[in-house]
């Protein structure tokens, strides 16, 4: 669900990974439905007006307007410069602020159903990319303490911190999402 910072991490702590914090109520409303996981996504990639992510989304532009807007007043998009389309047209694009990348499990306090929009979110990215676009896949099971948990969960981010910090030295290069979900497995 996360994305890069466009303005960087927090300085404070160890290099890798870096400090996350706590999300605020309207933060992690904003990111506790799929649709809004999907359009921070999209507009990590590029820019994109409501009608082009309403049309690649397949959803009304009425609702996608309404979780741009939740997802711009929690601070994780941003309007970009007014453009001219190609009908000539003036545009309203939106972006990615990537300021949900250093928020610390923003979804632990919306319930558990918020907890799965995440996953949603991916499912719904994964079915539109295909079969073929999957590059890698691991699936595993482990025995784990909590601590053990913890250590995993932070070389995980140490791991990923550092490609997110030097993203836009790739930006030639194609995009890949993907997802870490550790879960109880039932007994």
């Amino acid at each position: 669900m996360n994305e890069q910072d466009a303005g960087g991490p927090p300085a404070e702590g160890p290099p890798y990974p870096r400090q996350r914090r706590a999300a605020t109520v309207r933060e992690a409303k904003a990111l506790a439905h799929p649709l809004r996981v999907r359009i921070l996504r999209l507009c990590a990639q590029r820019e994109m007006t409501n009608k082009q992510l309403a049309d690649r989304l397949g959803s009304d532009p009425g609702t996608v307007f309404y979780h741009v807007r939740q997802l711009t007043e929690a601070g994780f998009l941003q309007q970009a410069p007014v453009r001219t389309g190609e009908s000539g047209a003036l545009e309203k694009p939106y972006r990615s602020t990537g300021r949900s990348w250093w928020l610390d499990d923003p979804l632990s306090g919306e319930g558990t159903e918020a907890s799965f929009a995440p996953i949603e979110a991916f499912q719904d990215e994964l079915r539109e990319a295909g079969p073929a676009s999957v590059r890698t896949f691991t699936r595993f099971m482990l025995h784990l303490s909590p601590e053990e948990i913890e250590e995993l969960d932070r070389r995980i981010l140490a791991v990923l911190d550092e490609y997110i910090e030097t993203e836009d030295q790739r930006l030639d290069r194609p995009a890949y999402g993907g997802m870490i979900v550790l879960h109880r497995l039932a007994d």
